[in-house]
């Protein structure tokens, strides 16, 4: 179910299995590994799809020297991955067809989500000041570590997860349940922050989700939906929305601080 609701993923209802265009950022080591995992999840026949992009800036990237080995259905699109997203999720807003869509990130992407929104905002009210900003307090996380750009990262996991790890209820490290998810602890961050008379608003999550074969992914549809919350935001007046692209363990957290109107 889809929902634009303020803090909540559509992507915490069950992951489909019919994709229209599936889109995979990066055609290298981890490009890589994912079509094949797609492939053989195709094979298996639990997941369908329209096309299969692969997004690197390197016309000869891994995944377009392995092609003769990866079938003829998976397309290169070189392209830097912002311009990429400018132009795929630009066309989006407007298609439903879309609907149908999804992302799988790269454990070392930018955070290319929070990019898109920000730039978004910018072009939408272009007399007021968007800018990013340092988050004030981190989650109540084990882990986390401020990068650049006041991007903000967060683990629950103090040790080394496997990449292709598919954040099952039984934690493969702990051995225990895991009782823990990202979407719901920054629900609570921003709760806590405001009663503490803080001015922080959303979240906005992008929650990736384990749908196949070890691949996760982020519904278009919910990158959409996230637009459309920091429109709603930004018009009801100053705004400082936490934006987050998760998963259950991992994140990458931004601020998204919009002026008053002049």
């Amino acid at each position: 179910m889809v929902t634009a609701e303020r803090g909540r993923s559509a992507s915490e209802a069950p992951g489909r299995t019919d994709f229209g265009t599936i889109v995979i950022i990066g055609g290298g080591c981890y490009g890589t590994y994912y079509v094949r995992q797609l492939l053989r999840g195709q094979a298996a026949g639990a997941l369908r799809w329209n096309r299969l992009l692969v997004v690197d800036r390197d016309a000869e990237c891994a995944v377009a020297r392995a092609g003769a080995e990866l079938g003829s259905n998976v397309e290169i699109v070189t392209a830097e991955w912002r311009e990429f997203f400018v132009a795929y999720l630009g066309h989006a807003t407007g298609d439903s067809a879309t609907e149908a869509d999804a992302i799988v990130p790269s454990p070392l992407m930018p955070h290319l989500m929070y990019d898109w929104l920000l730039q978004r905002a910018r072009d939408r009210w272009p007399d007021r000041s968007v800018q990013s900003r340092p988050l004030a307090a981190a989650p109540a996380v084990p882990w986390s570590r401020a990068g650049s750009g006041d991007t903000h990262y967060v683990s629950f996991a103090d040790w080394l997860c496997p990449v292709n790890c598919i954040e099952p209820r039984r934690c493969p490290h702990t051995r225990g349940d895991r009782d823990w998810t990202l979407p719901a602890s920054l629900r609570a961050h921003v709760e806590q922050n405001r009663s503490a008379g803080g001015q922080l608003a959303g979240p906005v999550i992008l929650h990736c989700t384990h749908r196949a074969y070890g691949v996760g992914m982020i519904d278009t549809r919910d990158l959409l939906a996230a637009d459309r919350i920091v429109s709603e935001l930004g018009e009801e007046g100053e705004a400082q929305i936490l934006v987050g692209t998760v998963s259950h363990c991992h994140g990458a957290l931004n601020v998204l601080g919009i002026s008053a109107r002049p």
